[in-house]
């Protein structure tokens, strides 16, 4: 019942958002579009931007799921851009009200779990530090999200899927070698 109550909650800040930006939104908006009371939503959020940064994550879960292993990262970012695409107003919203800095947190938490699975994979019989592996996810990550955001911020009219082929084919066999170097370094 609770996550019914969230998902009503998150499909109406969606319909909301696309008559109105997330900072003119308010609970009672949300609460009478879905019929609860006002301390039925404060139960699940703190306030409307907590309902937006969950909301977000909640999709890029959805986005994500089983897509974490080497053989299906590439399927992984091209869900994480559709995912985007597909909550356009809800993103474009959320980095004008919430900030670009919470947006690239987001962002970042999620490319370092998608790199992070591949990392962890690669990487099961090898001698690497977690450490490393960390440090390996990060820097991806970095590449990963400064693409995604220069896309938010130009509107998302190019062509994600192009972007993704092309990040794909440069990433190609990079995380293997990353790995592969650190293991060799120890030895």
């Amino acid at each position: 019942m609770q996550n019914m109550t969230k998902y009503a909650l998150k499909e109406s800040l969606k319909r909301l958002m696309l008559k109105k930006s997330l900072d003119r939104i308010t609970i009672n908006d949300l609460t009478s579009d879905c019929g609860i009371s006002r301390m039925t939503f404060y139960y699940h959020f703190r306030d409307i931007y907590d309902l937006a940064e969950w909301a977000c994550l909640e999709e890029s879960r959805k986005a994500l799921q089983g897509k974490k292993t080497y053989d299906t990262w590439q399927e992984g970012l091209v869900q994480i851009f559709e995912a985007v695409y597909e909550n356009k107003t809800l993103v474009q919203n959320a980095c004008h009200a919430i900030g670009r800095e919470k947006i690239e947190n987001y962002l970042f938490k999620l490319t370092h779990d998608l790199i992070m699975g591949v990392v962890q994979e690669q990487s099961a019989e090898l001698s690497i530090t977690e450490e490393q592996k960390n440090f390996i996810a990060d820097f991806y990550k970095y590449s990963l999200v400064g693409i995604l955001l220069d896309w938010i911020s130009r509107g998302m009219k190019d062509d994600y899927q192009a972007m993704t082929d092309n990040i794909c084919t440069t990433l190609h066999g990079c995380i293997a070698n990353s790995i592969h170097n650190y293991t060799d370094q120890g030895k």
